[in-house]
């Protein structure tokens, strides 16, 4: 029997994609076909290397998909789903969301969907490009009005005395009843139809083992939750891996698609594109 072949999987190392890709990382879930190497990376470096093509498999923000369809495609298990919630904008002082307008906004990059979703909510800002984890010492300590946070922050930042301006995933479901599409996996185009078949089936079966075996899993991601006691990295393990996670479904293609044309029709986005899921 041939070795398996060797995929780069790249994603980033936050307690919810290590809980995801739990049983991949501890081989309770494996293949003669294909093995596995995790490269870990924050996500705007990820949206930056797919745009390259350098792994075969990895994390993107459903934003950068335009830049990356022409060698990659989605696939169906892996997606971060915000179902009413996501990425804030918070301030050291309350503010309205239409006090956003003409501000600086640190933000966690340009390619990030939590970018893209303010860009159309409030169009007038000031951005300011701030690694995820010194958004809120960047406001802090001035160097911006307020910040757009992403991953664990989105539980904690009350903790180190910021005030919710806007949650960007409930603005998104409030106005276009659809769950916001933050992050997805992605899969090279050349990669045969068995290796991609198989790469598929892995990463549903990884994201369904840890839901299936929650406490261990948990106990996996919680070397990778920031800040966060157990209770709260369960909490927000919770939110953003699901029933969307296992398989997007019809719904999260749907509120892509209308996220990425509304980001073409503003002028955030060069081309239209139309989303393609593989399973």
């Amino acid at each position: 029997m041939p070795d398996a072949i060797e995929i780069a999987c790249a994603h980033s190392p936050d307690s919810d994609d290590a809980y995801m890709f739990y049983g991949l990382a501890t081989r309770k879930i494996r293949s003669g076909l294909v093995q596995f190497r995790h490269v870990l990376d924050d996500i705007q470096t990820l949206n930056q290397k797919a745009r390259a093509g350098e792994y075969e498999l990895t994390a993107i923000s459903y934003h950068a998909y335009p830049w990356v369809a022409a060698r990659y495609a989605l696939m169906a298990a892996g997606s971060s789903i915000g179902d009413g919630y996501g990425p804030m904008v918070v301030a050291t002082h309350p503010m309205a969301p239409e006090e956003l307008k003409g501000k600086r906004i640190a933000i966690p990059g340009k390619l990030t969907t939590a970018y893209l979703t303010l860009r159309l909510m409030q169009p007038d800002f000031e951005a300011v490009e701030t690694p995820f984890d010194r958004i809120l010492d960047a406001v802090r300590e001035g160097g911006a009005d307020a910040g757009l946070i992403i991953h664990e922050a989105q539980l904690t930042y009350r903790k180190s005395g910021f005030h919710n301006v806007v949650d960007l995933g409930r603005w998104w479901k409030d106005t276009y009843q659809l769950p916001l599409p933050l992050g997805a996996n992605v899969l090279r185009r050349d990669l045969s139809p068995a290796l991609a078949g198989e790469c598929c089936r892995l990463m549903r079966e990884s994201i369904q083992y840890a839901l299936d075996h929650r406490e261990e899993a948990l106990a996996y991601a919680m070397q990778f939750a920031r800040d966060m006691e157990t209770p709260l990295a369960e909490k927000f393990v919770g939110m953003y891996v699901n029933h969307y996670t296992v398989d997007c479904g019809e719904l999260v293609p749907k509120a892509a698609q209308k996220l990425l044309d509304m980001g073409h029709e503003a002028g955030l986005i060069p081309h239209r594109v139309s989303v393609e899921f593989v399973r």
